[in-house]
């Protein structure tokens, strides 16, 4: 492409593209905050003065609002050319389950909590980048509900019932074991940890993360769930645990190249998977090698890995800085220093994961 005119007026569509995005994400975050969302899909059309009553917002703040989502195309407006605080405004049917329906497969929102969260510490990933330090994990806010959204349906309707199930042996041992048992590092909302004991009923989960509010948002979902009984959130690192050997499955879940210690983590679920037992890494599916010519998610990633991931892995005195384009070749090298004898790619079909089971 090299420098020519055309290229230039590719990236100034580009940004403006992208500035349209992130204003339209900016307005989603609120309107899922404030619930104008939940409102607007509880029936009729309502103008600006009626939603605000029903939120308990301020009607010239939510009129500006509507106004902005009709613009987008997200809203429908019945009547446009009516005063302006008699408009009417309707949220589209077929959009409720991008919006709303937090286990829908079209389910979307959570994008906003990603991006507005993901720009909360930029200064602080800026002077990063100058004196090589992290950003903590706390500094990123509403990321944390959007990574709690963001893989909600899978893990609790794939996970359990296709994925781990997909791997004979380990499906035995889960279904017809001897007390059998499941550990989750880096638990975060629970989902993980509620997938599988809902795919396995006579299976004990243990799931563990040192960020507090997540553990009392699993806590929160794991009670909901019916589940209190045989599913245990621990606030707490797994590597404090003295206990050996104790899991059928240890699961490591979109976690891993967010470590400081990656190896660290590893050898801990090493020592907890009980003789003939696994390990289960599923960390992003991305390339061999590096490439310009990658697909819309490995861009993505590599957006994440700049703004967020890295910058988290690298909050500690010593880290692997491995960010989220962990290839291949890095989990493989990672689970050979943390002393396991076999790494095997899962023929798991997924555009976005990719399925590890380690060996001890």
């Amino acid at each position: 492409m090299g420098d020519s005119p055309s290229r230039r007026a590719e990236l100034v569509e580009r940004i403006t593209d992208a500035t349209l995005g992130s204003l339209l994400l900016y307005t989603i975050y609120i309107g899922d905050e404030l619930g104008l969302y939940e409102v607007l899909a509880e029936g009729d059309a309502l103008t600006s003065v009626t939603l605000a009553e029903r939120t308990g917002t301020d009607e010239r703040y939510v009129r500006e609002w509507l106004e902005q989502q009709a613009v987008t195309g997200v809203l429908d407006v019945d009547d446009e050319h009516a005063a302006a605080t008699e408009r009417r405004f309707r949220l589209p049917s077929a959009l409720e389950p991008v919006l709303l329906e937090q286990e829908s497969v079209h389910y979307m929102a959570q994008q906003a909590h990603l991006v507005v969260g993901g720009a909360q510490p930029l200064d602080d990933v800026v002077a990063a980048f100058r004196t090589g330090g992290g950003v903590p994990y706390d500094a990123y806010g509403p990321l944390r509900e959007g990574q709690a959204r963001t893989n909600r349906a899978e893990m609790r309707y794939r996970l359990g019932t296709e994925w781990v199930p997909s791997i004979p042996d380990v499906d035995d041992t889960l279904k017809s074991g001897d007390s059998p048992a499941v550990a989750d590092i880096g638990c975060g909302a629970g989902w993980a940890c509620i997938g599988i004991a809902e795919g396995y009923p006579d299976v004990a989960v243990d799931g563990f993360d040192i960020d507090g509010p997540s553990v009392e948002r699993a806590r929160e979902n794991v009670t909901a769930a019916g589940l209190d009984d045989r599913v245990t959130i621990h606030e707490r690192d797994a590597g404090s645990l003295a206990a050996e050997q104790s899991y059928d499955l240890v699961t490591a879940i979109e976690v891993l190249h967010d470590l400081s210690d990656p190896v660290g983590v590893l050898r801990t679920m090493r020592r907890l998977v009980r003789p003939g037992g696994s390990a289960l890494v599923v960390d992003q599916r991305v390339g061999e090698t590096f490439s310009t010519d990658v697909s819309l998610a490995e861009e993505m990633m590599y957006g994440w890995s700049v703004v967020h991931c890295l910058p988290v892995g690298r909050d500690a005195d010593h880290s692997a800085a491995t960010g989220t384009i962990m290839r291949e070749r890095t989990v493989r090298e990672y689970a050979d220093e943390a002393g396991f004898e076999d790494v095997e790619v899962l023929p798991i079909e997924h555009d976005g994961f990719r399925f590890y089971r380690l060996t001890p």
